[in-house]
């Protein structure tokens, strides 16, 4: 499962699994599930991230994580 936010259009995509999406519904204003061609949830995209969620923590509790890595964008000066 993988996290990313897109600073530039302030959306939040949750990509559940590595297959490919064939076929999208907006479940609430703003809220897009994504599906494989089984009909399996492969992704979750929220648009207007910043002021749905909270960006400054995460936290997950009892996962069975066997690989965990945390990229941060890096900022570059005009």
């Amino acid at each position: 499962m993988k996290l990313n936010y897109y600073s530039d259009t302030d959306s939040l995509y949750i990509d559940l699994s590595e297959r490919t999406s064939v076929d999208s519904m907006e479940v609430a204003p703003g809220v897009v599930l994504d599906f494989d061609d089984d009909g399996n949830l492969v992704g979750i995209d929220i648009d207007r991230a910043s002021r749905v969620v909270n960006l400054a923590h995460l936290e997950a509790e009892a996962l069975p994580i066997q690989s965990f890595a945390l990229k941060q964008s890096q900022m570059t000066e005009a």
